[in-house]
């Protein structure tokens, strides 16, 4: 599938900007609750809810909360017990235990293992498909069959409810690498893959709204039900099938629940540690995430986490075609069996800005560590005399205006050590630029190291010399024309006038163009001359 033909072309520039970027989450309409029955529904919502959680945030409020917090008190043995979070803390050490002892005691069979990774991805993309990419960053829209599968599985990887989860991730995202990211990298790698759920934070996190998830009928329906959510998609139903299916209930306890489950945590736990410690920043270097091909193959397509922190929007992690994210598979399977819609993607053209920027500065950091030329401005200025008097010393060689010591390169030059010999006290400028030889880049880069001198005056002043010479010649030829009394004789005089005019033109172009390089002389005179005559020139200049 060609993925830039994803997201529906604007109609106008205006709808560039709020319709595809800002589509609404689901259908507000009838439909949404044909698939939950009223019983099932939460209390209808008050008019507040409608109001953003953020909506009189001041402009200040990250500089003056960190300002103004008053963080916890450190965690010390006497106090541990009180900081612990329970919950989460049960699940992240138990599940490993689980895991160790069932691998132990227990036969994996290949139906089980099979059906473990499989398991494993489909609770793994309801949280980055579903968790993730619909409800924390609204990077696509999805159908009610297609929500409703994004919840059962997220709900069986045992992260927390669609709600919590976002809440947390928006905080993460507009407050990233501050002491009001929940996960915060800067704290170390271990704190950001499992330390924040441990324990009770220091300072609470950022605010974040998420006023759009509270109206959503699915994730009301999710926070409602989610212990018994959790424990029938986590553990009941990868066990109670392998039972039923090949009578291995035992090992669907093991495998497809606790092994299986051990991996799709630590798979989202990578996204805020690894995936912000190894890789690449080819995107911005602002913050801690990074690119990596490894932390994408651990976190269902996570991976290319730079890419996600600076387009948080964009349904896509990975946007190049050989790189690993199968959460955008998916998404792009469903947009083509039409359960979702609006996918986002941000404007290649602002995403190759940030390309380019990376570029300069990493070109800016090579620039570093080249020794360049001499700066212009602090060469000394060596007259003509001056400069032909120490070529007699040492190899000088003058070339557009500068001098080169080129003693070191005598022996070097690739023409032969006689081709330097012959320049030496001369300026050999139009030999230099094709006249016996158009050098490369590189040899104008290695020549510029060699520059000790600047000729007083250079090949400007020979310029201004020749324009001088002939604007007095001009001025002469027309001056005659004043002085005659008859108006025919005074008009063949003025025809005659106009003919040395042009005639001095073409002497001080041929002049201006002799104290040219060869390679430029020719470009000159096709300038200079029209057409019908640019061959002429060329071959007078050439000779």
């Amino acid at each position: 599938m060609d993925f830039q033909q994803v997201v529906p072309a604007p109609a106008s520039p205006a709808s560039s900007i709020t319709a595809p970027m800002s589509p609404p989450l689901t259908d507000q309409k009838g439909e949404s609750d044909a698939y939950i029955s009223d019983n099932e529904l939460p209390p209808p919502l008050n008019k507040d809810t409608d109001r953003p959680l953020d909506a009189d945030i001041e402009d200040n409020y990250v500089q003056r909360t960190l300002a103004n917090a008053k963080p916890k008190p450190p965690i010390t043995w006497s106090t541990l017990l009180g900081e612990i979070n329970y919950i989460s803390t049960t699940l992240i050490v138990g599940v490993p235990l689980i895991t160790i002892y069932g691998a132990m005691t227990t036969e994996l069979k290949w139906q089980t293992a099979l059906f473990s990774v499989l398991y494993y991805f489909f609770t793994g993309l309801g949280i980055t498909a579903g968790y993730h990419r619909l409800w924390a960053h609204r990077a696509y829209n999805a159908s009610l069959p297609l929500q409703y599968f994004l919840c059962l599985a997220g709900s069986g990887a045992c992260e927390g409810s669609i709600k919590w989860w976002s809440r947390g991730h928006r905080a993460h995202h507009r407050y990233t690498d501050t002491e009001l990211d929940p996960y915060n990298a800067h704290r170390g790698f271990w704190y950001s893959h499992v330390g924040w759920m441990l324990v009770k934070p220091r300072i609470k996190p950022g605010v974040a709204d998420i006023s759009d998830l509270i109206k959503n009928p699915v994730v009301r329906f999710q926070q409602k039900h989610y212990v018994k959510l959790l424990l029938t998609m986590g553990f009941i139903i990868p066990t109670v099938l392998p039972g039923l299916l090949w009578n291995d209930y035992r090992g669907g306890y093991f495998y497809a629940g606790a092994a299986r489950l051990l991996f799709v945590h630590h798979s989202t736990f990578c996204v805020n540690s690894l995936a912000h410690w190894l890789g690449e920043q080819p995107f911005d270097d602002k913050n801690t995430p990074r690119n990596h091909f490894i932390t994408a193959l651990c976190t269902v397509g996570e991976g290319y986490h730079n890419f996600h922190h600076q387009f948080p929007m964009d349904f896509r992690n990975a946007i190049r075609w050989y790189q690993y994210d199968p959460t955008k598979w998916f998404i792009s399977v469903c947009y083509a069996l039409g359960l979702a819609s609006h996918l986002k993607m941000f404007p290649s053209n602002e995403i190759k800005k940030g390309e380019y920027t990376m570029e300069l500065k990493r070109l800016e950091r090579v620039g570093e560590e080249i020794s360049w030329p001499i700066d212009s401005n602090e060469l000394p200025v060596i007259s003509w005399a001056s400069f032909q008097e120490q070529a007699k010393e040492r190899p000088l060689v003058l070339i557009h205006g500068f001098i080169h010591d080129v003693s070191s390169f005598m022996d070097e030059h690739p023409g032969g050590r006689h081709l330097l010999t012959k320049q030496i006290g001369k300026d050999g400028t139009t030999a230099f630029f094709g006249g016996v030889y158009d050098h490369s880049n590189a040899a104008h880069n290695l020549l510029a190291m060699m520059r000790v001198g600047i000729l007083d005056g250079g090949m400007e002043v020979e310029i201004l010399k020749i324009e001088e010479a002939q604007a007095k010649k001009k001025e002469q030829a027309l001056s005659i024309v004043k002085d005659i009394e008859n108006e025919e004789d005074r008009k063949r005089a003025h025809d005659e006038a106009m003919q040395e005019v042009k005639r001095i033109e073409h002497e001080m172009q041929l002049a201006l163009l002799r104290t040219a390089p060869q390679q430029v002389r020719m470009r000159k005179a096709t300038d200079y001359f029209p057409p019908s005559q640019q061959l002429s020139i060329t071959k007078t200049v050439a000779s």
